[in-house]
């Protein structure tokens, strides 16, 4: 962590602070710069807490010259970028770091018991204390947020000086000072005391500032303040209410991540010279015009071979979304995930390829038919595979399952070029379900009846969390989703079990669409656990009808039972049935849809109706 100080700091010649003479504070991996202290994010350092500065040139989040540019062209056309870049690493070479920014700015001295900003404690230079009672300053533990993505300080001020009457018009025309102190009586809001020393407002407590209403009726609204940007981004009218959460909350920063897997004719590397120019190649629908294009760009020396470049071209335009002259982002990335489907059915033999293709997909040497009464078909080894994940945006009280635009706050202030991305690379197992069998199945009454219990939860939640139904997309919950969704988990689980694997190490994919059946598990992880062949070792179909069997009488019990298999509704707002963590949930990292649409009685069926489950015949006796 390299956060700037609060005082007069060396700059250099064009104003910018040069990162060694920035103070170090703590680290954090490389893949957390994506997933958990992204730009914007509120992290925790010993007793100091930081935003995580934005990526404008002038105070950018990280150096560029320690963040190298990967490239992924699928992914970059989705998110219209040319490439991306890996945040810095932490080496003995390292010069720079993630650049943050102190927030929130109050803090209050448990000697004391002054609460103002944190300037104001007169701190020695680069220590976070009081400079009266020498003692560590304790960072607010309150922050203020919108829907919009904005972040702000809790209004202390108006907190206090409040009436029934008069509202919060008193605040700031007093000269005294704040304090904040604990009473010790219990845990709660209503133990913590703040007071003003002008006597002109009673001592308070905290108790009901999380009330959804509560900053609205004092009549505050948010300002559009985002301190992650810097003093250089005024702040933007919003008028959104506004909502108190504590400063470690997981509401207060949310990841918008978008992936791909890099698959033929793009993931053997050779196209990445050509990064920056397949948007304006695209323009050209001639080989004449694309060789006139190229030798103006390379000086008569492609690095690429135009007949390569040709089929690359052809490649793209066969992924655009048919039927639509301005395809949304929801149709641009089903058609990212319906052509990865394709591959991962057609494979892609490791024998036709050099060593620098990063996918290899084959089919097992087996005989495919012990799956055929499970309803299992097509597995397929994938040997590698390389996955790109990209912080797009990110959102803040907001569905991490929208993908409503308007919620989704900028990493910068001015248009880039670039996102911040994680390159890993694993194996996996892909399966699909027979298209007949789970026809037959999914067309069910008991089956649409529970799913449709699950889609309107999920619907409801996401018209509660966007507000403007307007807006609202529509819940990606079916039969044949929540099932592979469900399937996927019960695999995981096993493959923990039986395989050594951590649960945390492995991650689903899911492809379910009227023409997609299938869900990919894999080992996509920057450790050491998996990328050896374990897990493509347990996609023969002898040990995969094994290990289904075993995850479908696994899942027929659950420890919880039978409150977990009667419940009506389960999970966030409802959104689950049969699920809980003692049966088919998983850490957040491997799972797709943050353990949400989930119901191993699609799988198992339940006492009263068996057929209920698609594997109802594995079980019967």
């Amino acid at each position: 962590m390299t956060p700037p100080p609060a005082r007069r700091r060396r700059t250099g010649a064009n104003g910018a602070v040069p990162a060694h003479n920035l103070p170090r504070r703590g680290s954090v991996r490389r893949a957390q710069a994506i997933t958990t202290y992204g730009i914007g994010s509120l992290i925790a350092v010993d007793h100091e807490s930081f935003v995580v500065s934005g990526l404008d040139e002038a105070d950018r989040s990280w150096s560029l010259d320690e963040s190298p540019r990967i490239h992924e062209r699928r992914l970059a056309r989705l998110l219209d970028v040319d490439y991306f870049r890996l945040p810095p690493a932490s080496d003995d070479t390292s010069k720079d770091g993630l650049r943050v920014r102190r927030f929130p700015v109050m803090h209050f001295c448990p000697e004391c018991t002054e609460l103002q900003r944190h300037r104001d404690f007169n701190p020695p230079a680069g220590r976070s204390v009081c400079g009266t009672c020498e003692v560590d300053l304790v960072p607010s533990r309150f922050v203020v947020a919108c829907e919009a993505g904005h972040l702000g300080e809790f209004p202390y001020w108006q907190w206090i000086h409040r009436s029934a009457d008069r509202g919060a018009t008193a605040a700031g025309q007093c000269e005294g000072k704040l304090k904040l102190r604990s009473s010790g009586r219990t845990a709660s809001l209503r133990s913590i005391l703040v007071s003003c020393t002008c006597g002109q407002a009673p001592k308070v407590s905290m108790e009901g500032s999380f009330r959804r209403n509560a900053l609205k009726d004092l009549g505050l609204t948010c300002r559009g303040t985002r301190p992650w940007l810097g003093t250089s981004a005024p702040a933007q009218e919003c008028g959104l209410p506004l909502r108190t959460l504590q400063r470690g909350s997981s509401a207060v920063w949310q990841p918008v991540l978008k992936s791909a897997l890099s698959i033929p004719p793009w993931s053997d590397g050779r196209a990445d010279p050509l990064a920056e120019h397949w948007d304006a190649l695209r323009e050209y629908d001639t080989r004449e015009h694309v060789e006139i294009y190229l030798k103006g760009v390379f000086k008569g020396k492609c690095p690429v071979p135009l007949d390569e470049v040709m089929a690359l071209l052809d490649a793209e335009r066969e992924e655009d979304p048919n039927g639509e002259a301005a395809p949304t982002f929801d149709h641009r990335y089903r058609a990212l995930r319906n052509k990865e489907y394709e591959r991962l059915r057609s494979g892609n033999d490791e024998r036709e390829h050099s060593r620098d293709e990063q996918f290899v997909c084959e089919s097992p040497l087996g005989d495919q038919s012990v799956l055929d009464s499970l309803g299992v078909t097509g597995p397929m080894l994938v040997k590698k595979l390389r996955e790109v994940r990209a912080l797009k945006a990110f959102t803040r009280l907001a569905d991490p399952e929208s993908t409503s635009e308007s919620k989704e706050m900028s990493l910068s202030e001015s248009p880039l070029r670039w996102l911040p991305a994680m390159e890993v690379r694993g194996e996996g197992v892909f399966l699909r379900l027979d298209e007949d069998r789970l026809g037959t199945w999914e067309k069910a009454p008991a089956v649409a009846a529970r799913i449709e219990r699950m889609r309107t939860a999920h619907q409801r939640v996401l018209e509660q969390r966007v507000g403007d139904p307007s807006r609202v997309v529509p819940s990606p919950a079916s039969p044949r989703m929540v099932l592979l969704h469900t399937l996927a988990h019960v695999l995981i689980n096993e493959w923990s079990l039986e395989a050594g694997y951590p649960a945390a190490s492995l991650r689903e994919r899911l492809y379910a669409a009227d023409d997609m059946a299938g869900v990919l598990v894999y080992t996509a992880t920057s450790d050491s656990a998996g990328g050896l062949g374990g897990l493509v070792a347990q996609g023969e179909p002898a040990l995969l009808d094994r290990t289904v069997r075993s995850a479908v009488h696994r899942a027929e019990w659950c420890s919880s039972d039978p409150l977990c298999m009667e419940a009506e509704a389960s999970g966030t707002g409802g959104t689950n049935l049969a699920a809980c963590h003692a049966c088919v949930m998983l850490p957040e990292t491997s799972c797709e849809h943050n353990n949400i649409l989930l119901d191993r009685m699609l799988l198992v069926g339940t006492p009263d109706n068996p057929h209920l489950g698609y594997f109802a015949n594995v079980l019967a006796r």
